[in-house]
């Protein structure tokens, strides 16, 4: 008897796996293991959010208009060019829909966020991935990648999972060496833990550039990761490529008015960014001192550092012993980092708790 059967390619897709909240026997953790604020959500977004949910029998805003007007009043847009998603991830899976099909090649660096193979794989296109350089991306290893068949190139910036940032010299290198037939999109997750000094100068080319897609998220910074509300930024044509394609009433009545205020709430944005800075910054510093136990975080710029264990300790042991004291880490053998640990900033005693057991398993193995 004949079934269904799904094409080849999506029985190639390996299912996105989220961060651990909970051990292997059940026991809840607490998270560090999604990049979410520890800090939680801006009361104003909170209470916005909850006096929105007044009315649940009406749909949201299709246009999500107000948003739009508020996301682009932040940030110097044009309205009618932000785009709106389930999260960014919607905006990444649509952009690779748009622009790239079977035989098409979608090109992204190794370690890049796990998403992108996803999104390609997805509509039959090739993922190509383009070698590191000790875990930061390599601008002319990228451009090497490149072929006729190249459609769509995905980065990260900050990087996810390793926490690093290509700087704005080298975004501008990489846009201008493309061909202008290809959609760069540069996935903004992390931008708002940036300093201003640190911006990367993306949304100044989406501004300007017709091949240019610059996604950013609410469910970092500002603390609105379980109403899963994404934006992004584009060419008039690139957003209306997208607008086709998008799934409709994408974002609740309930998220919009969320991120309204969240957007607006700019002294909750600095405070996450400052707490971030200070304790990221603490335990890369701790993490420094246990390099001769083969401990090593890689430089970053984002709510989470990736720490390599090469040494004695394991990344998967190490793992397991954060369990014992309640805390959940991302391990990633998934992603070729079976000697990374990818930990959350989380509150101060959460860190130091980290840090803490760290040194001691360190120092044990």
């Amino acid at each position: 008897m004949t079934k269904p059967a799904p094409k080849d390619w999506i029985l190639g897709i390996s299912p996105y796996v989220p961060g651990k909240a909970a051990a292997d026997d059940g026991r809840p953790l607490i998270k560090l293991s999604a990049n979410e604020n520890p800090l939680g959500t801006s009361p104003a977004a909170r209470a916005a959010l909850v006096a929105a949910t007044a009315d649940l029998a009406t749909y949201p805003d299709p246009g999500a208009a107000k948003m739009r007007e508020a996301i682009a009043a932040a940030h110097g847009l044009d309205p009618a060019r932000v785009i709106y998603g389930t999260g960014s991830d919607e905006l990444l899976h649509i952009a690779a829909s748009a622009y790239a099909g079977p035989g098409d090649e979608i090109l992204y660096v190794r370690y890049g966020f796990s998403v992108y193979d996803i999104a390609a794989r997805r509509v039959g296109a090739i993922p190509v991935i383009a070698p590191d350089a000790d875990y930061a991306t390599d601008v002319d290893a990228l451009l090497a990648c490149v072929t006729d068949r190249t459609k769509v190139v995905f980065l990260a910036n900050p990087n996810n999972p390793t926490g690093t940032m290509t700087p704005r010299e080298d975004i501008a290198r990489l846009h201008a060496a493309l061909r202008p037939d290809i959609l760069f999109v540069l996935d903004q997750a992390y931008a708002e833990y940036l300093d201003g000094d640190e911006d990367d100068g993306g949304m100044e080319l989406a501004k300007s550039a017709a091949n240019v897609l610059v996604t950013r998220t609410f469910s970092k910074i500002h603390g609105l990761a379980a109403e899963r509300i994404g934006w992004g930024y584009a060419s008039a044509e690139i957003i209306d490529a997208l607008h086709r394609i998008r799934a409709p009433f994408n974002v609740t009545t309930a998220g919009q008015a969320a991120a309204i205020a969240a957007i607006r709430d700019s002294g909750w944005v600095d405070a996450s960014r400052t707490h971030n800075r200070q304790w990221r910054e603490w335990l890369a510093a701790e993490i420094a001192a246990l390099s001769n136990h083969g401990l090593r975080a890689v430089p970053s710029k984002a709510n989470f550092l990736l720490i390599l264990f090469e040494g004695k300790l394991t990344a998967e042991a190490a793992m397991k012993g954060l369990w014992d004291e309640g805390y959940a880490t991302r391990w990633l053998p998934g992603q070729g980092l079976p000697h990374g640990l990818r930990i959350t900033i989380g509150t101060a005693e959460q860190v130091r708790a980290v840090a803490a057991k760290l040194r001691a398993m360190a120092e044990a193995a």
